[in-house]
């Protein structure tokens, strides 16, 4: 299974509004990959920023799959990849 962008995208937003206690339309994302640090997402809630990291992002990524697939899912099964945009590779058994 691949979860797109977009889907990271959400999967983040929602994440970060249960744990901010605010709508999810009140969350922004930006999603970035460099050679340094990697995979990570800028954050914006109620005008202030936060950094996500790689495991961050794919702990948002673990409670999604439940919530919206009711896959039940380990950190070992998600690898973030980047072509033309990042998608998550998720391997379901």
């Amino acid at each position: 299974m691949v979860l797109t962008m977009d889907e990271i995208i959400n999967a983040i937003c929602l994440h970060m509004a249960e744990r901010k206690a605010v709508r999810p339309t009140d969350v922004q994302v930006e999603l970035s990959w460099d050679e340094e640090d990697g995979y990570s997402a800028e954050v914006w809630v109620q005008g202030r920023s936060q950094f996500l990291v790689e495991s961050n992002m794919i702990e948002a990524i673990l409670r999604y799959l439940q919530s919206e697939y009711d896959i039940r899912a380990y950190r070992e099964q998600i690898t973030l990849d980047v072509d033309e945009e990042i998608t998550a590779n998720v391997i379901i058994d």
